[in-house]
């Protein structure tokens, strides 16, 4: 009898199916990846709320990418960062900090971080005039809310307190005769400062500018206090002085060349600035008894440079007490008829007719 054997099952079958089987969860997976990042592609819902967000110096790409996914800004931190890998982005991102609102785009937000568009704080704007005394910047504190005007006028008398670096300001010297320790030395000019700043930050700013004021005078300029014999302190004594008494600027060098003048010729200065630097308001007129007040800054009474500055000098009086002009002038008067100009003479006499004729 003849015996009959089971035909072999062929393999083939079953291997097409199990790969056909893969195929198609592969499609499936791929589909479902690509329907997933896509989604995470998509804004947030958009939102009128602003979110702010800090970005820290030197903070890379993915821990940017986690805050902004933390903030609900994007849906997933690693789809950002491989749409900025794709698009070789990320590596030009400002610090700061940024307002963003829910439902910017991925391209919106990438633009904000490398234009730097960070969030402008509100700052606290302050005018220094120039000549300005440390009174009148008390006065000024006093009309502004941001700032305790007592304490700032209790700070300047107290420089090594406030630990100033300032190089000039390590020059002030140690005189008990000086009205304001640091009178002369807040530079006068527009200052914004944080909200909160204190009065220490403002003083330490205003030291630091006259630092910075001074690197635009001409390389050696030090060497020039040597010739004309004066001290950095003397000097912005006699800036001051400068910028007190004039309001033409093409005369700064000339007052400056008669206040050395009338120095080396131990003259004494007679400057009615400051005379009125002894009140607390500028007086419209001095009488003769003004003249006469006990003070070491009374120049007509005293021989020589008042113990300090009697105001912030502008760049441009340091400019003249450093390099005056010279001449053999002796005294000046100012003119009466509006020009604010002077009329310079070498003797007294040519100065009582210049007296006489600036009356007219």
């Amino acid at each position: 009898m003849e015996q009959w054997n089971e035909p072999k099952k062929k393999p083939k079958r079953t291997a097409v199916r199990v790969l056909l089987v893969i195929v198609i969860l592969l499609l499936l997976t791929g589909a479902g990846a690509f329907i997933y990042v896509n989604q995470q592609l998509k804004p947030m819902p958009s939102q009128d709320k602003e979110v702010r967000v800090k970005i820290e110096q030197g903070m890379g790409a993915r821990k940017i990418a986690s805050l902004l996914e933390q903030n609900g800004l994007i849906r997933n931190d690693a789809v950002f960062m491989g749409y900025l890998k794709w698009n070789n982005e990320g590596s030009q991102f400002k610090a700061g900090e940024y307002a963003m609102n829910p439902g910017m785009t991925f391209d919106e937000i990438i633009d904000k971080l490398n234009k730097g568009l960070i969030v402008k704080e509100d700052m606290i704007r302050l005018t220094i005039p120039e000549g300005y005394t440390i009174l009148q910047i008390f006065d000024k504190l006093k009309g502004m809310a941001e700032f305790d005007a007592d304490a700032f006028l209790k700070q300047v008398e107290d420089p090594k307190g406030l630990g100033l670096t300032s190089e000039v300001a390590q020059q002030i010297p140690n005189n008990d005769k000086l009205r304001h320790v640091l009178e002369g030395y807040l530079f006068p000019e527009t200052y914004e400062f944080k909200k909160g700043s204190t009065e220490k930050d403002l003083i330490v700013r205003m030291t630091q500018e006259l630092d910075n004021k001074l690197k635009e005078l001409p390389a050696g300029w030090e060497d020039q206090l040597k010739k004309l014999g004066v001290t950095f302190h003397e000097m912005m004594t006699i800036a001051s002085l400068v910028e007190r008494e004039v309001a033409v600027d093409k005369e700064r060098g000339l007052v400056a060349g008669v206040i050395y003048n009338r120095i080396n010729k131990k003259m004494p200065l007679q400057i009615d600035a400051t005379i009125q630097y002894l009140f607390d308001k500028p007086k419209e007129r001095l009488f003769l008894k003004d003249l006469k007040v006990e003070s070491p800054y009374n120049t007509y009474l005293n021989a020589g440079l008042p113990p300090g500055p009697i105001g912030a000098p502008s760049l441009d009086s340091i400019r003249a007490a450093l390099y005056p002009e010279a001449s053999k002038y002796l005294f000046y008067v100012t003119k009466k008829d509006g020009s604010k100009e002077h009329l310079f003479a070498e003797t007294f006499e040519e100065h009582q007719r210049n007296n006489a004729e600036s009356k007219k």
